[in-house]
């Protein structure tokens, strides 16, 4: 193509090639224009420094030549000339590749902090703040937080590792007595937090977080020992892992946090760089100690179970078990076999290919086991079992690692993780799992042992534990947990150290403690001039064989040498315990007089349900069975988990309690009402509230009166959560504004310890006043063999101001659903599931786009009629209307064994199931006063008489028995009389011996006599003859215009035994005449000679005699 004349006519440089000797870094020279009157040719500054390059090079070639001629002339040998030229060959390849490394080094050092940004951590200009992720957020406020607060912590840990770790250090080792801090500076890069990972549903009481932590810091702590002239100190951190953090317990007062605990489930990345490591470990007593070992005990420290707590209230209830609480189960791991492992062993400089040594590390958390190594083998058999503990659901993986052993360095085979929630689901995993990194398959056979804190299956679990095939050690059946608290009065140490004496002038030992069973010894740690230790720490151990096995525990002094106190205990006194523990202080032996240790002990069974086991369907691997002939039935269980049979609930679960609150009365309540502008002083219109647990309740109001009687009763759910008060406040009723009355606290707590608690409460805030309080806990009973008795009783008890009593509470756990109807037919709906007693419901979450969702919540109920109510559950999607739901009567749970039900339930449209777990518990009550009996006692044993003197046939009953009680029988009897010409009352009385009253509760009347145009307005009066002072008067509210009307009144006196034998109870029924006139009518008394009526509540109505 032509170009036009008058256009630069020089090639491109697209369409010059490049030089190939030129460096793809080196951008292409610059070209001149020519000028347009030179004719086109290249002349100018361009051409001169090219013939220039030529030049110079060729000089450069003669230069070469020169020692060449110059060995010519004076006589040398070519050898001289080639051995020249090697050395020179040899330097400039020497220098070559020092200028490449350090081209490399300064690329690497400029680029240090982008790669840093790149591949640890991903900063804020990388990922923008719309950015998130399903399951972590972004805290970018929270790390700004910790920006600002870092100065300050720096100054407090510089005061923590100055006032407490270095005097700790200094007594811990008599060589490092000169131990001293001499500078502790966090440095001004602060922790990151990269996301937060909120785990809700855990369990009521607790709050659990994940925190995904980067910390890359330029810390810088110097520490001294003048003694050996020795110093040593970190320059530099780095810190990478997942942190997780528990807020437990929650308490019903402020922080409402009770302590803080923190811990990194897996072994985080740990990176210290040390200054004068090496003059530190040169000290006496620390030159066995190495860096790595250090830098282990440093990264186990943080991982489970070892936990950090900080307490946030005084006083904390149970901090070790807060810092080591019980693990969640127990995984048995099988280890099998292996194969189609890759050889690694390699003979004759690589020539000959042989097998590999392989041998495994099974790791969950910091307990590590090593299997035994199979030599010259790509497919081995160990058949191993190893037990580990499992404390966090979800969180903690299982992780097996396959080498192969070598004299030098262990080749490395290939890994596998699984976490440990799959084997929870399952209950038994049986499976080949692919190893990572390598080539082969891993066969492992995983089993989940529940913890259970009775020992009524030991002897099946020691049976079943026979017939398994284990080592290196036997399968246990137990394990027990040992809360090591505190000891009181040691002994002294002696200067001799034996025998102990108390004597002026001994030293204070330095107590540590060394708790044994069979061949495991654990130790605590030591605590330092001391008789009165404080350890607060826990132990874990396994047991084979809980009924012969002992606990040892030797108290001694950190030097070892000494013995302060000794205990042997035999742990089956742990079989008999409550709940297989022991809590309590113990006697030393071969110690003081008053040397004693506090520990809490507690034992729990290992079980495998065999009904939980569920096999999964997928088939095996091929070839799998052919190498493993013996393993049972196996399936891919990492791809496909299987379904489980049963719902796996936390401990927790079921645990609640029921509370029941009697309002009675009060008295002495201050005047709050004022009249004509305050010239006339009025009473009050009192009202209780009530707060607990989240809810609140009101009485009813009682106008005019300072000594109010309520009679009405309130019950709450509530749980073990320390630190929970019932808040009551009394307040006097007004049209716009109501008055304050006064306030008074009861501790749940001790509620809870006791069972039972009546007082009366003196109102705070104000001048005067007092409440009567009556407070019950009812725990619930997994059988139905009292359930007639409660109900009966309830209806003996109830007030017509109170709600109906509940018999039984319902605990519900819905775990999952499965199988759902999508959406369109295509889309999965994001369901929710809502359950329903009555008027009483709970919503769960809502799971995002899935048709086999976890939830995983637990709800609780109160039931007042088992027979007659039902569960109903729905399942809905989110804006897509209902996926299924279904009705449980609760009759089927009380023909059910320990009236519970787990197992899945269909939807009732066909399509989709539930897994959910349904327990029932009766609410037997222990302080109700009243003995309730079936029909099926004589008629003769009844305590009232249809006598006009109703105590008259009283003497009886007591004469044989130490407290008088009406026997009831049941309403619907068929033994009842009909109603006589003036009606039927029906009446409760009995003697309550604990608090020596006599009690009477007016239930009704039915079929009462109308004299005139109008129905009477009714109400039953009590007198306690023969006295008929106001005292011993007792009356029910008035009924207006009914002929049947319901009272439910209770009413007492306070009498000793033998005087309540002594009177008579007067019964009658009256009704007001007249709105202007005092005379009362009566429409009858209790009475009647026929006798045919003994032992029932319906007493027939006599004439004035």
């Amino acid at each position: 193509m032509e170009r036009p004349p008058g256009e630069d006519s020089s090639p491109s440089p697209l369409d010059q090639p490049s030089a190939p000797s030129d460096p793809p870094e080196q951008r292409p020279a610059a070209h001149t224009k020519p000028d347009p009157g030179s004719g086109g040719q290249p002349t100018g500054p361009g051409a001169a420094g090219e013939a220039l390059a030529v030049l110079t090079s060729f000089g450069r070639r003669l230069l070469v030549l020169v020692p060449v001629y110059l060995a010519g002339a004076v006589g040398l040998s070519l050898g001289f000339v080639l051995v020249g030229l090697a050395l020179y060959l040899g330097w400039r390849r020497v220098r070559e590749e020092k200028e490449r490394s350090l081209r490399v080094a300064r690329q690497l050092l400029d680029d240090e902090e982008r790669l840093t940004a790149k591949t640890l951590y991903m900063s804020h200009r990388e990922l923008p703040a719309w950015v998130s992720f399903p399951d972590v957020e972004k805290a970018e406020w929270l790390n700004k937080i910790v920006a600002q607060v870092w100065p300050f912590l720096g100054q407090y840990m510089e005061k923590l590792l100055a006032e407490t770790v270095a005097p700790a250090v200094r007594g811990s080792n008599t060589h490092l007595q000169t131990f001293t801090f001499t500078r502790v500076e966090l440095g001004e890069k602060p922790l990151r937090i990269i996301g937060v990972k909120v785990h809700p549903g855990q369990r009521k009481e607790q709050i659990l977080l994940d925190l995904n932590i980067s910390y890359v810091g330029d810390v810088q702590i110097d520490v001294e020992v003048k003694k050996y002239f020795c110093k040593a100190g970190v320059k530099g951190m780095q810190l990478h892992g997942v942190l997780r953090v528990i807020l437990e317990p929650l308490i019903g007062d402020l922080p409402i946090v009770g302590a803080v605990s923190m811990f990194f489930i897996r072994r985080p990345t740990l990176d210290i760089n040390w200054t004068g490591m090496t003059n530190l470990l040169d000290i006496p007593g620390l030159s066995s100690l190495s860096d790595t070992m250090i830098m282990d005990s440093i990264a186990a420290f943080l991982v489970l179970p070892n936990r950090l707590l900080v307490p946030l209230v005084p006083n904390l209830q149970d901090v070790a078990q807060l810092r080591s609480p019980l693990p969640r189960g127990i995984i048995r791991i099988h280890l099998l076999a292996a194969q189609g492992l890759s050889s690694k062993d390699k003979y004759v400089k690589g020539l000959i290919e042989g097998k590999s040594d392989p041998y495994a590390l099974v790791r969950l958390g910091t307990q590590t086991f090593c299997s035994r190594v199979i030599d010259e083998e790509l497919n081995p058999q160990w058949r191993e079992t190893y037990e580990v503990m499992v404390h966090e659901v979800p969180g903690q993986e299982i992780e097996v690692e396959v080498f192969d052993k070598d004299p030098d360095k262990d080749d490395f085979l290939g890994r596998m993780k699984l976490d440990v929630g799959k084997v929870l689901q399952a209950g038994v995993l049986d499976d080949w799992f692919p190893l990572q990194g390598g080539q082969g398959q891993v066969h492992l056979r995983l089993e989940w042992l529940s913890l259970l804190s009775d020992a009524e299956k030991l002897e099946q679990v020691l049976q079943w534990n026979q017939g398994v095939s284990s080592r290196p050690e036997p399968p246990s059946a137990a394990i027990l947990v040992v809360y090591l608290d505190r000891a009181q009065d040691l002994p002294m140490v002696t200067s001799e150290f034996c025998p102990l004496q108390l004597k002026k002038g001994n030293k204070e030992p330095n107590p540590m403690v060394q708790l044994s069973i069979q061949d495991v010894t654990q130790e605590s740690k030591a605590v330092f001039s001391t008789n009165c230790p404080v350890w607060e720490e826990a132990f874990r151990f396994f047991l084979q064989d809980p009924r012969s096995q002992e606990l040892d525990v030797q108290v001694k002094d950190d030097s070892r040498a000494l013995t302060l106190g000794a205990l042997t205990l035999p742990l089956s006194r742990l079989l008999t315990a409550p709940e297989l523990t022991l809590d309590q202080w113990f006697q030393l032996s071969c110690s003081g007089p008053n040397s004693r240790l506090y520990m809490k002990l507690v034992m729990r069974i290992l079980y495998l349900d065999s009904s939980e086991i569920c096999f999964p369907t997928v088939p095996g691997t091929p070839g799998a069975g052919d190498l493993d002939s013996e393993s049972p039935q196996m399936g891919s269980s990492v791809d496909a988990p299987p379904r489980p049979c049963h719902t796996t609930p936390d401990s927790h679960f079921g645990t609640e309690n029921v509370l029941r609150i009697h309002v009675l009365e009060a008295q002495d309540l201050i005047a709050k009402d004022r009249f004509l502008g305050g010239l006339v002083k009025g009473k009050s219109d009192p009202y209780v509230k009530l707060k607990l647990a989240g809810r609140s309740f009101r009485s009813r109001v009682v106008r005019e009166d300072l000594n109010p009687r309520w009679n009405e009763v309130f019950e709450v759910i509530v749980t073990s959560i320390p630190g929970q008060e019932l808040e009551v406040e009394v307040f006097d009723k007004d049209l716009d504004k109501d008055d304050f009355l006064g306030r008074c606290k009861v501790s749940l707590t001790t509620v809870l310890n006791s069972g039972f608690l009546d007082e009366w409460l003196t109102l705070e805030d104000v001048p005067s006043g007092c409440l009567h309080l009556r407070l019950e806990r009812l725990t619930p009973r997994p059988t139905a063999a009292e359930l007639e008795e409660v109900l009966q009783v309830n209806s003996l008890i109830q007030t017509q101001k109170s709600a109906e009593l509940a018999a039984a509470l319902l605990s519900v756990y819905l775990e999952r659903a499965e199988d759902l109807p999508l959406r369109k037919g295509t889309k999965p709906p994001s369901p929710y599931a809502t359950l329903t007693v009555g008027d009483t419901s709970h919503k769960t979450k809502t799971i995002s786009q899935t048709s086999a969702p976890v939830w995983d919540e637990s709800a609780s109920f109160l039931i007042r009629k088992p027979h007659a109510e039902s569960l109903e559950l729905q399942v809905r999607g989110e804006g897509t209307g209902g996926l299924g739901s279904l009705a449980l009567p609760l009759s089927e749970l009380l023909v059910a064994d320990q009236l519970c039900l787990d197992r899945w339930f269909m939807l009732n449209n066909g399509q989709g199931q539930v897994l959910l777990r349904a327990q029932l518990g009766i609410l037997v009550s222990q302080h109700s006063g009243v003995e309730a009996h079936s029909h099926s006692h004589s008629h003769s044993s009844s305590s009232l008489s249809e006598e006009p003197e109703v105590w008259g046939a009283l003497s009886a009953v007591t004469s044989s028995a130490p407290e008088l009680r009406q026997r009831l029988t049941h309403v619907d009897s068929p033994l009842e009389v009909p109603a006589g010409p003036l009606g039927q009352v029906k009446l409760t009385v009995w003697y309550y011996s604990e608090e020596r009253k006599l009690v009477s509760i007016v239930h009704s009347c039915r079929a009462l006599r109308q004299s005139g145009r109008d129905p009477p307005d009714p109400y039953v009066s009590l007198l306690l003859l023969p006295d008929k002072n106001r005292g011993t008067k007792r009356k029910t509210s008035q009924k207006k215009r009914t002929l049947s009307p319901e009272f439910n009144e209770r009413f007492e006196w306070d009498l000793p035994l033998d005087e309540a034998l002594r009177r008579k109870l007067d019964v009658s029924v009256k009704s007001n005449s007249s709105f202007m006139s005092r005379e009362r009518e009566l429409l009858g008394k209790v009475g009647g000679q026929n006798g045919q009526g003994r032992g029932r509540n319906w007493k027939l109505l006599v004439p004035r005699l």
